[in-house]
């Protein structure tokens, strides 16, 4: 095949939970659940490039993360992506990926999908441009429940466990802040301490999707729930002093995200929420935190 290009800059958006419940549970381990996904402004940059080698050579696929932090092993989602491409359509040349963080890690906003999912793209526009994107779909869930949202962004009912997408309208831009707290939480603890939940929490996703296609901005955020905000809470009580501070410097309404930590608040304009930023930084404990201001991405990828 004609080659086209041989290096590609990718960006992969964050997300928030803008409500999540869970719905039950699958035989092989894997909770179902209804989700209102919302993109975020806030990004990783992956360029990648083309190794050329022969057919009969090993791939070997490199990838560098100047600032660190992160395993470059074969374990990291955006090795996985381009290997899994190689696998399903017989690429055989490898990629080197250098991938610059901005996304929290362990956040709750899916960081490592969105990157495989800048991967997925990526390979496609190297090696595959006709490939319709959505035939990238089925790869993507095998890499991880949230990769085939983060291969779309934009606002997303998702169900299942997290692969079968629904587009909606745009949801109405909001002013945020987002914070992580200095915790990592592991996703499988969260969903079987959820399991044992005498009530567990269960927002309304219907009421919030109607939200959304009216553009109801007010109805979005009295829609806002996690099913999973009571289990993390408790294990870190970092999340509610967290929103505590939010809803006393003049957030609409603060929550978590995913299976947490990060918390992020709603303001009323983008003075109100540069001046909680403002605080949050100079906070004592807070200041410590990772945290940003950002709105909502609308454009979804095709």
């Amino acid at each position: 095949m004609e080659r086209s290009i041989d290096r590609v800059t990718e960006y992969a958006y964050g997300k928030l939970n803008l409500g999540l419940d869970v719905t039950g549970k699958r035989e092989d381990g894997y909770h179902l659940v209804r989700m209102v996904m919302q993109t975020v402004d806030v990004c990783d940059t992956l360029v990648i490039e083309r190794i050329p080698g022969e057919s009969e050579e090993v791939i070997q696929n490199k990838l560098h993360i100047p600032a660190g932090g992160l395993s470059e092993d074969e374990d990291n989602l955006a090795l996985k992506a381009a290997r899994r491409m190689q696998e399903c359509f017989s690429i055989n040349e490898a990629v080197d990926i250098t991938l610059e963080k901005r996304i929290p890690v362990s956040a709750g906003m899916a960081g490592g999908s969105a990157d495989a999912a800048a991967v997925l793209r990526a390979m496609r526009k190297l090696f595959l441009p006709e490939l319709p994107l959505e035939e990238l779909e089925q790869i993507a869930v095998s890499i991880g429940a949230d990769v085939p949202y983060c291969l779309y962004g934009g606002t997303v009912l998702a169900e299942g466990i997290g692969e079968r997408l629904t587009f909606l309208r745009p949801a109405p831009d909001m002013d945020l802040v987002i914070c992580k707290p200095p915790v990592d939480v592991p996703t499988p603890l969260v969903y079987r301490l959820y399991d044992a939940e005498d009530k567990p929490l269960h927002p309304d996703i219907d009421a919030m999707v109607r939200a959304v296609e009216n553009r109801d901005k007010d109805g979005v955020i009295r829609c806002f729930g996690n099913a999973l905000e009571s289990v993390t809470s408790a294990m870190h009580p970092e999340v509610s002093r967290l929103e505590s501070f939010f809803s006393s410097h003049g957030a609409v309404r603060a929550m978590m995200t995913g299976s947490g930590p990060t918390v992020f608040a709603v303001f009323e304009s983008a003075a109100g929420a540069e001046k909680c930023l403002e605080a949050l930084k100079g906070h004592p404990e807070f200041s410590r935190w990772e945290s940003f201001g950002c709105g909502f991405r609308h454009m979804r990828e095709s």
